[in-house]
């Protein structure tokens, strides 16, 4: 029997869900265990606001540690770049499409960004989705739009907001997908590091759960979000810090795409490199290098400060 700890979420559960029935697929017996994390608490306040690292994951990475559970599944967006002593990634599942979406109320009548009123409100509680949309549409009223995927997209049903901002992986695997209106596509706009993939984390001194575990990794998945996320923690980002990046392949080749953003959508410094999939982390490493070097750096200390968050040190 294997305790896999997870959200309580819907489209947590579904995730997990898929870890257990690819566990059963080779003759093993899994339960869920559920937990709800301090972000998932925390409705009335914008993430950014509130600060602290693991807002999603925290909770249930404390129970993996005390041997609550044997493995805890995350939306690897969710998960801060480095895990906690004693804690590994062990294992993704095959990522799901990492894209953002559009979607809008029907009665606007609208198909796609561009085509929104001004003056319209779209709803996100992600700092780079809206330093992504300020950036192509100054003239559109940005709010903060907290809860799981279905209150969002009731609350876009409802009118309270005109459209909103989502991942595309949580309306495929929430079977809600014809709610999409458009897919917003990279590398003009890019996405969480890690969007679309979901982690199995596990002891790092549990041999028996990493031998059950291990074979169910993605490896083309595990590449390519390992380059994202040594992106990300080489620029320090978190939930303050308006930065995306995505491996896309472009004419057979795998590149990956990354940015950083001021809060206004005004400024962003964009980059690429071709992925080294020997080395992921290098091609991550690399790319936030030249990112910093080409006004990146200005601008984390500008967003620290606003944040009240120590600048990252100069390496």
């Amino acid at each position: 029997m294997v305790r896999i700890g997870t959200r309580a979420s819907e489209l947590a559960l579904r995730q997990a869900r898929l870890v257990e029935a690819a566990l059963l697929g080779g003759g093993i017996i899994a339960e869920l265990v559920t937990f709800k994390t301090t972000g998932d608490k925390k409705l009335d306040q914008p993430l950014s606001e509130i600060g602290a690292k693991g807002l999603f994951t925290r909770e249930l990475e404390i129970a993996l540690a005390k041997n609550k559970i044997d493995c805890a599944v995350h939306s690897l967006k969710d998960l801060p770049s480095e895990s906690p002593d004693g804690l590994e990634i062990i294992a993704q599942l095959e990522r799901e499409d990492p894209r953002d979406v559009l979607v809008v109320n029907r009665q606007t009548g609208v198909d796609n960004l561009d085509e929104l009123p001004a003056g319209s409100r779209v709803g996100t509680s992600s700092l780079r989705r809206r330093a992504q949309l300020l950036a192509r549409r100054p003239d559109l009223e940005v709010v903060e739009l907290r809860g799981n995927v279905p209150t969002r997209l009731s609350k876009v049903e409802q009118g309270s907001v005109h459209a909103a901002v989502l991942a595309a992986a949580g309306l495929i695997r929430l079977e809600v997908q014809r709610r999409i209106t458009m897919f917003l596509e990279p590398p003009e706009w890019l996405p969480a590091a890690g969007q679309g993939a979901i982690a199995i984390q596990v002891r790092s001194d549990d041999a028996r759960m990493k031998a059950v575990l291990a074979p169910l990794n993605h490896e083309g998945t595990s590449v390519a979000t390992r380059a994202e996320r040594a992106f990300l923690a080489a620029l320090e980002g978190g939930c303050q810090v308006p930065i995306g990046a995505l491996v896309s392949v472009v004419d057979g080749t795998p590149t990956l795409y990354g940015m950083l953003a001021d809060l206004s959508g005004r400024h962003i410094v964009r980059g690429s490199r071709t992925l080294d999939a020997l080395d992921p982390e290098s091609t991550g490493e690399a790319l936030a290098a030249e990112i910093r070097s080409r006004g990146g750096a200005s601008l984390l200390i500008e967003l620290r400060q606003l944040s009240n968050v120590p600048a990252p040190q100069p390496e």
